[in-house]
Order: C-alpha cells, then sequence, then structure tokens
C-alpha cells in the first residue's frame, strides 16, 4: 500500500499514525497537460505531490488567466477548499508526469490536530504563500510592466553552477508564459527581454535563460521601490 512517508512533506513526521492515514487517501498518476482540478470545482480534496510538476492558473472575472506557479514534489494544493468549503478558485494542470497523493477534505484537517508538528508545517507554508501573494500585489501596485518581469526573472531563476554571479532559469520561459505571470502581451515580453540581451543583462543559451548580471535587475527594483514608496 502506498503511504505518506513518501511524501517529502511528511519527512521526519513522528507523531502521526501513518498507518490510519495511509488507508484514507487515494493515489493517482497524470499524464503531462492532463488537467487535475478546474476552476469551481465542487470537490474539497488536497493534492499532495509526490513526484512531477503543476502548474496553478486563476482566471478573472473577465476570462484573463493569470499563471500563480509552479508546485513540485514536497508541495500541496487545495487546502483552501479542504478548509473553507467554497470551489475552487484556480486550475491546476500536470506540466510533467505526476503521481499525487489525494487527501480528502476530512483527513487533511484530521491530520492538521492530530500531529502538531504537520499543523505546524502546514501553518508555515500557508505564512509563506500569503507573503508572497503579498509581494506580487505591492508588485503590481508599484512597479510597472519591465520592472515586473525583472522580479518575475529573478523569483524563478536559482545559482548558476560554477558561476556563482549568473543566475539561470532552466528550461527557459515561453514568452506568452512569462506574459500570463506578470499580467500583460507576450509582444510586450519579447520586447523587454530583447533589450535586457542588448544590455548584456541575460543570455539565451542552450536549455536556460542566463541572468548573466542579476543584482543590475536587483538594483533597478530597489530604485523603483524607493520613487513607487
Amino acid at each position: 500500500m502506498q503511504s505518506l512517508r513518501r511524501v517529502s512533506f511528511f519527512k521526519d513526521i513522528d507523531d502521526l499514525d501513518f498507518d490510519r492515514f495511509d488507508r484514507l487517501c487515494l493515489w493517482r498518476r497524470f499524464d503531462d497537460g492532463e488537467l487535475v482540478v478546474d476552476y469551481e470545482d465542487e470537490s474539497s480534496d488536497v493534492y499532495f505531490i509526490v513526484t512531477g510538476e503543476v502548474r496553478v492558473l486563476i482566471r478573472t472575472v473577465a476570462g484573463k488567466e493569470i499563471i500563480l506557479g509552479e508546485s513540485r514534489a514536497g508541495q500541496f494544493f487545495g487546502e483552501m477548499t479542504a478548509i473553507d468549503g467554497a470551489k475552487r478558485s484556480a486550475n491546476v494542470t500536470a506540466l510533467t508526469k505526476s503521481e499525487l497523493c489525494i487527501m480528502p477534505a476530512h483527513v487533511f484537517r484530521e491530520v492538521i490536530f492530530a500531529s502538531n508538528t504537520a499543523c505546524e508545517r502546514i501553518l508555515r507554508l500557508l505564512t509563506g504563500r500569503i507573503r508572497e501573494l503579498n509581494s506580487r500585489l505591492a508588485e503590481h501596485s508599484i512597479f510597472d510592466l519591465k520592472h515586473r518581469l525583472y522580479s518575475e526573472l529573478l523569483r524563478m531563476a536559482h545559482p548558476r553552477p560554477g558561476k556563482p554571479t549568473e543566475r539561470v532559469v532552466t528550461p527557459p520561459p515561453f514568452h506568452h508564459v512569462l506574459a500570463a505571470r506578470i499580467g500583460c502581451r507576450r509582444e510586450q515580453v519579447t520586447r523587454e527581454l530583447s533589450a535586457l540581451a542588448q544590455e548584456h543583462i541575460i543570455e539565451k543559451t542552450r536549455g536556460a535563460l542566463v541572468l548573466v548580471k542579476p543584482t543590475v535587475l536587483e538594483t533597478r527594483l530597489e530604485e523603483a521601490m524607493r520613487e513607487g514608496g
């Protein structure tokens, strides 16, 4: 039988009766591009990602889709509906072949109250998400398009092996994906990325978008924040 012990989120938790909760969960595999949950879905399960990656989208009243981000192994989603019972507010689609542990809402709530360790981890993760959303809201209020793009590139990037002053986004993001992340048109993203390349701040390589001078982007954001504040 599949076990929650395989889920990174539950690693090193020793105050939870895994045998009991394992029997109450469902395990399912999804192909890349397969829909996991959709907007206003009436299900209330919580999904723990065992392997793979999913993308989370929200849709505005006007029908425009905005990418909130990607979630990977060890993370979870669907907890808001499990807590308040409201309809799904986001669309989640598998980006790669993925295996998910599907936990019913009542089981999720039982886990929270049964394990102090699990409860603390969930609270910390939820707090982190709220802080990130607050940060994004501030960016949309203060920054113009190009500064929102700078911030998103820095958020997506990670250190480049062997070159500590550089950062990379792998694989290189599609322009329409970046546009959906920061709320603009693909053509605007293409124009701003071209300008950054001409300044030798970014560089496109095979399999990656390299932030050659990430400190320049950070400095520009700090200046824009001061001016906007």
